[in-house]
């Protein structure tokens, strides 16, 4: 006949174990918050001088493993918070990085691009530039079958990148985005491991601020090439 104090300890140990078993059976199957979250943005992120402009997650749009080639235009991630309560202006363009920057596999590490602008939006958002003649319609019927007036191919329009942020506003340009921002005209290859130099100037007096937009990263691996066939032993 077990004492009081042993049936007592017994009792506790049961309802322990059932305790654990419980616990056990509720954590089964489920996932960590964390592995929900998706991975933190591999772009630069600054401050301009007077801390009126954040600039976050500024980076290349992942092109594939091959890259972008010299002379084609690269679409950019970028975010632009205003701090302050006042409209901000921001002109992104793009300039030859320092001499002497690292080489890679034969080209530069940092490239630079002919121009920065943007593209898409509304009809009629984009606007022909000021300085541009403007030309009459000539009074010859030949000049029309001319091969210099003959229509260019329709592409792409461009803007300057003029950025005007609200007060206490943000912008945001990111891949599937109607208004993309675009390097225009590569100066070099742009691949993964690469950066494209980047100038930000702003309309309230803050220093130009030079940055390095690295290539972004896929959010899922490269796909791998096919398997390679079993080789078959020959007889010699």
């Amino acid at each position: 006949m077990r004492s009081l104090g042993s049936r007592r300890a017994a009792l506790a140990t049961g309802v322990a174990a059932v305790a654990a078993v419980a616990l056990a059976g509720c954590s089964a199957g489920q996932v960590a918050e964390t592995a929900n979250k998706r991975p933190s943005n591999m772009g630069v992120n600054a401050t301009n001088s007077n801390g009126t402009i954040l600039i976050r997650n500024l980076a290349v749009q992942y092109p594939g493993t091959t890259g972008y080639a010299a002379g084609e235009n690269a679409p950019l991630e970028l975010g632009l918070f205003n701090q302050t309560r006042q409209t901000i202006t921001v002109l992104v363009s793009s300039r030859p990085a320092p001499s002497g920057a690292a080489e890679t596999e034969g080209s530069a590490a940092i490239v630079s691009a002919r121009s920065v602008g943007l593209t898409g939006g509304p009809a009629g958002s984009a606007k022909p530039s000021p300085a541009a003649p403007t030309q009459e319609p000539s009074a010859d019927p030949s000049a029309s079958a001319s091969p210099s007036a003959a229509p260019r191919p329709a592409g792409p329009v461009f803007r300057p990148a003029r950025i005007e942020v609200a007060p206490l506003g943000a912008v945001t340009f990111l891949p599937g985005d109607i208004v993309q921002l675009q390097a225009i005209g590569l100066t070099g290859k742009l691949a993964p491991g690469q950066a494209l130099n980047l100038v930000f100037e702003f309309s309230n007096g803050a220093d130009p601020l030079v940055l390095e937009a690295p290539v972004g990263i896929p959010l899922t691996p490269a796909s791998r090439g096919p398997g390679l066939e079993p080789h078959e032993n020959s007889e010699e």
